[in-house]
């Protein structure tokens, strides 16, 4: 395993160490204990720069189960190393930030726990060559996702946000695994570089348009593009620390990778252009129509990172038009995915730092609400320093970060309408007009930000808490990130050559001409379009409180989350039903189901599939085993006409001994021993049991109950019976029991058989197993710790009684 594996499983590593450390040590923050882990992971991914740099990609392989495809293999390239760098780093901030936002008496060992857990997910995902391990890795971040946004587990907005958005992002998760597969199929192999090699045979394979819809509906849900956004302003109900690490600068933007990964797939298909583009666009005017009229900061953050990822996406939809031109014509096109890479980094810097200023502002007075905010600007001066810096750079603003890769945006949805393909010189024109629209209200609610906060009357009397300025470790964070703002802007070219053109280079699969970014790149369309949303979005601020009215009048039946909130209420009541209506707490009920599917389901296999039942090599039966089977078959029926549990239960251990004598006379005494072992284990068990429960009265026991009892058992008997018969009538392949006879000492260097089998050739089935012995403990724990801690209160609120009385 290599050095690259190491650091992909230290964050998993570290999540499971932390909480021991948490539990012995408390004098000094966690997060200090936890900082130099994403420090140390920054500093060895920006040793491979040089690497990328020079056009040379790296891939370690690790052998994990070859049979099924599933190989622990990482690639590093520049789009990979791109977003490790982005992890780790804004990572970094996020704890250094969290040691002053979160305070000791919070329950910082599992924070830190689920907070490592999605960064080693995170970095699995964006590393990975497999597709089955980028899959296990992409549900690993929903998992994980869901514990960081629940982490308030007390507050049921919290409880609600994670369960929406494990709903929704597991729902794209099972659609990816099913593009995963049919890509697989298509292509004949797991290895993302070795689909991208054959391309060809995927793009003529009859799974590739299905199989890019459902990588698609996997990429947008996590990125939460339109329709499936609704899970992403729920989730700000999670600690700040999440809100800014998961959804700004890494969790939103897993989507947007893997649309940047796959694009070279599927840029063939005019589907993918158009989808990726109009989706990226809507998400856009949608949500910066709907991030106006928010009252929350961090709703108002929510819907404008919704709306950036969607801006985001449509470069990538545009970009992928390059793989349908060559040379210089086919540059115009590629710097769509410069756009999208510049505007990816962008928004990590500002978005990252508002986020983080969005929770001191709570930290101080107490509130997100804007109708009580207002006046800060003299009270918290520097937070309204990184503010102004930060929101400027989103409303895309000179000479900030956000307005380079803003122009560049305008510029590549504008230079599509000259293309001569799929209508985009036609229908295209629709794609620069709604960029201009949601890039107005993008301006809109972005200078508005400041002034609902800072500028205005001070409401004192309306805060829960009186304003000041937080505390310096809170703020270096952010500081660093607005300062990042500014050094970008003004000197773009440190990314351009280190960081922009590899990824670019991963995503084309060309290398092109170095990136450029200029303030000023002359009277274009670009730069009068800037200039009518600068125009058009002041006099809309200036208007604010008269069409704002307009977008308050939108019905709730046609909103989003009213259907999904309407489906949420509907559902379990109709699921509740069907399962009270078998689930009835009747053990009787239970096994009636599960004898009579069993029975139904193998007579209609036996008449649609025929088997043979072959009687001649059946071995000779000998008297002493005719005794017995008549002892089991003695005591079973002892059992239905048993008046007490002592006596039913000692029946019953004698059918499971005289089943080990069977296995003596067969020539397995170890079978035998084992089966002497558990069956007196299970009869002592059974007697303490049975002991403590009570004595219930029996059910009435008429003749048609009776009847179906019959009836039943006997049918399953003969099933049971005749499944025996036809798997030994129809072997169709050799005895594996020859294989372990050969290979028992020589593979597994061991001399019991049955001991092997179990440990060394079925050991994953035996773990497994182990496994749901375990779970089942855990379970009979709780019930019992429960059961325990309400006998205490009971006890308690008895007392209490007494005590008033």
């Amino acid at each position: 395993m290599s050095l690259l594996h190491i650091s992909v499983l230290l964050p998993l590593i570290f999540a499971l160490i932390i909480p021991i450390v948490y539990r012995f040590y408390k004098r000094i923050h966690l997060g200090w204990f936890v900082l130099p882990i994403p420090v140390v992971l920054f500093i060895y991914f920006l040793s491979y720069i040089s690497t990328t740099m020079s056009g040379n990609n790296i891939m370690q392989k690790a052998n994990w189960m070859p049979h099924f495809g599933m190989n622990f293999n990482l690639y590093v390239d520049g789009l990979g190393l791109l977003f490790s760098l982005l992890i780790t780093s804004i990572g970094s901030l996020i704890i250094l930030y969290s040691i002053s936002y979160l305070s000791r008496q919070e329950q910082l060992g599992n924070f830190y726990c689920y907070l490592l857990l999605f960064m080693g997910a995170m970095l699995g995902v964006v590393l990975s060559d497999n597709l089955i391990i980028l899959y296990l890795f992409w549900e690993l971040t929903s998992f994980s996702s869901f514990l960081l946004i629940s982490f308030w587990r007390d507050k049921q907005a919290s409880i609600y946000g994670a369960q929406k958005s494990m709903l929704v992002t597991v729902f794209g998760g099972l659609s990816l695994l099913g593009g995963i597969i049919l890509l697989s199929i298509a292509g004949g192999t797991t290895s993302i570089q070795e689909l991208i090699h054959n391309v060809s045979e995927i793009q003529t394979s009859p799974f590739f348009i299905l199989s890019m819809i459902l990588v698609l509906i996997g990429a947008i849900t996590k990125s939460a593009q339109f329709p499936f956004y609704i899970w992403l302003p729920d989730a700000m109900e999670a600690p700040t620390p999440v809100s800014a690490y998961l959804h700004s600068a890494t969790m939103v933007k897993a989507g947007l990778y893997l649309v940047a990964r796959v694009t070279p797939i599927f840029a063939v298909s005019q589907g993918w252009i158009w989808s990726v583009t109009l989706i990226g666009l809507i998400t856009l005017l949608w949500a910066s129509f709907n991030a106006t009229k928010q009252q929350d900061l961090k709703g108002i953050l929510a819907f404008s990172t919704v709306s950036q990822l969607g801006m985001i996406m449509s470069m990538l939809g545009i970009g992928a038009v390059s793989y349908h031109f060559e040379g210089s014509e086919s540059q115009l096109y590629v710097a769509a995915f410069t756009a999208a890479v510049f505007h990816l980094i962008n928004h990590a810097t500002f978005k990252g730092a508002l986020f983080m200023v969005t929770g001191a502002i709570d930290h101080s007075t107490g509130t997100r609400d804007v109708n009580k905010l207002g006046g800060l600007l003299t009270i918290m001066p520097i937070s309204f320093t990184i503010t102004i810096i930060t929101s400027l750079s989103m409303a895309g603003i000179p000479p900030f970060n956000g307005f380079l890769s803003k122009e560049s945006f305008l510029e590549s949805m504008i230079e599509i309408t000259n293309a001569n393909l799929f209508s985009l010189n036609t229908l295209g024109i629709l794609i620069p007009i709604i960029a201009i629209i949601g890039s107005i209200f993008t301006f809109v609610y972005s200078v508005r930000f400041i002034g609902q906060i800072f500028l205005g009357s001070h409401k004192a009397d309306e805060l829960p808490k009186k304003a000041h300025e937080v505390s310096i470790l809170m703020l270096i964070s952010p500081a660093i990130l607005a300062i990042l703002v500014i050094v970008f802007g003004f000197f773009p070219s440190i990314l351009t050559g280190t960081i922009i053109d590899p990824a670019v280079n991963a995503i084309s699969q060309t290398t092109g001409k170095p990136a450029e970014f200029h303030m000023f790149h002359g009277f274009t369309l670009a730069f009068f379009s800037t200039i009518v949303i600068y125009v058009v979005g002041i006099l809309l601020i200036l208007t604010f409180g008269y069409w704002i009215r307009l977008l308050h009048l939108q019905p709730t039946k046609l909103t989003l989350n009213y259907w999904y909130d309407k489906f949420g209420e509907v559902t379990p009541d109709y699921s509740g039903k069907f399962t009270d209506a078998y689930v009835t707490g009747f053990t009787r009920n239970n096994l009636i189901i599960i004898f009579v599917s069993l029975i139904v389901i193998t007579l209609v296999t036996l008449l649609v599939t025929p088997f043979n039942i072959d009687f001649k090599d059946v071995s000779a039966v000998r008297p002493f085993e005719l005794i017995i089977v008549v002892l089991i078959i003695t005591a079973a029926s002892m059992i239905i006409f048993a008046k007490s549990r002592l006596f039913s239960i000692i029946m019953a251990s004698a059918v499971g001994y005289s089943v080990a004598i069977f296995f003596i006379f067969f020539g397995a005494p170890d079978l035998a021993l084992t089966q002497f072992v558990v069956e007196s284990i299970s009869t002592a068990l059974f007697l303490l049991c049975f002991y403590h429960l009570p004595n219930l009265n029996r059910h009435k026991e008429t003749r048609s109950f009776k009847l179906v009892n019959i009836v039943i058992a006997v049918c399953a008997g003969i099933v049971v019976t005749v499944l025996g018969l036809i798997a030994y009538g129809n072997r169709h392949f050799g005895s594996i029991a020859e294989f372990y006879k050969s290979n028992v000492y020589d593979l597994a260097h061991g001399t019991n058989m049955v001991n092997v089998i179990l440990v060394d050739f079925r050991g994953t089935d035996t773990l497994f197993e182990s496994a749901v012995l375990g779970i089942a403990g855990l379970g009979v724990y709780t019930m019992i710790k429960l059961r325990t801690n309400n006998n205490k209160n009971d006890e308690g609120g008895k007392n209490v009684e007494q005590t008033e009385k």
